[in-house]
């Protein structure tokens, strides 16, 4: 599904990952990662896509919002687990999103 964002700007948290062959707890993980992220001031909406390599795209209404969210002691947790066994590397980017624009059928 692709997420109702507001008017531009906000800021987008590009998260792609590839994972190992452990997935013991990932999507349970992943779950608890959702809702908790949407209780988070500043949450916007989240888009999703895995095969060989996933993307997880967030989106926010601040920068202070995206640090808070880093720094949300169950995510802090869930970090080093994925660190440790569920993903083989991951890059995380930040951007401003300045323009956006939709079709619709």
């Amino acid at each position: 599904m692709i997420a109702k964002t507001p008017k531009a700007p906000y800021y987008a948290v590009i998260f792609t990952s590839i994972g190992t062959e452990v997935r013991e707890g990932y999507e349970s993980t992943a779950d608890r990662m959702l809702e908790l992220a949407k209780q988070q001031d500043g949450y916007l909406g989240i888009e999703s896509a895995k095969e060989e390599i996933g993307i997880t795209v967030s989106y926010w209404s601040s920068l202070e919002a995206i640090r808070n969210w880093k720094m949300n002691a169950e995510h802090l947790m869930a970090q080093e687990k994925g660190r440790k066994e569920w993903y083989q590397n991951y890059k995380t980017r930040i951007c401003l999103v300045e323009r956006d624009y939709e079709f619709n059928k």
